[in-house]
């Protein structure tokens, strides 16, 4: 084999595995916005669900993922359902992401009193939210202050209420906010887990 043959199939390889490169990246995108994003959790606003260091997938699935650039969003196999952790672009800082558990949907009345949750009147009886006591803080989470959910917007908390800024300081969210469910613990390997 001469230098021009050896040349010409190095170059015929490269061009190989730069197409495989190519399409592997382009799947992998296409995967991440359209179906699973892995996030790490960075604060103990949801302890002891999620720790600091969590690595967790979120499903775009669930609710349907949004088409980037054109904010449309596909629609999903469920509803966002009170209960579930949420992750949203975060309403005081749009360059971020935020999550926490969903509350109020659109339309409720929630009211924190004695460190319980009352929604439209009634205690929260699910264990996932009743669990947690709730510290009356901030300008929507006032003692005895009922907030009423608007329209295509979720009431959102964190599950350690005593260090987590959500709702109960900024507001809502909105439903074109939602990003996904956090559905997975993957990492470390002791905490693997469904999130609950």
């Amino acid at each position: 084999m001469d230098w021009q043959d050896l040349k010409k199939k190095t170059v015929v390889e490269a061009k190989k595995w730069l197409d495989a490169a190519i399409w592997a990246f382009v799947l992998a995108v296409f995967v991440r916005v359209l179906f699973f994003e892995p996030y790490k959790i960075p604060t103990g606003s949801m302890i002891p669900t999620l720790i600091p260091g969590d690595k967790i997938f979120v499903s775009k699935l669930h609710y349907g993922p949004r088409i980037p650039f054109i904010g449309l969003r596909i629609k999903g196999f469920s509803r966002p359902k009170r209960g579930d952790v949420i992750v949203f672009i975060a309403p005081p800082d749009r360059s971020k992401c935020y999550i926490k558990r969903l509350i109020g949907l659109p339309g409720d009345r929630v009211l924190i009193h004695n460190g319980s949750i009352y929604i439209n009147g009634q205690p929260i009886t699910d264990p996932k939210i009743s669990k947690n006591f709730y510290y009356n803080a901030g300008e929507y989470g006032r003692e005895d202050k009922e907030i009423l959910v608007p329209a295509k917007s979720f009431f959102v908390l964190g599950d350690n209420s005593a260090s987590s800024r959500d709702s109960r300081y900024w507001g809502f969210v909105p439903y074109r906010d939602l990003i996904g469910k956090a559905i997975f613990i993957w990492w470390p390997i002791k905490r693997i887990e469904l999130i609950r």
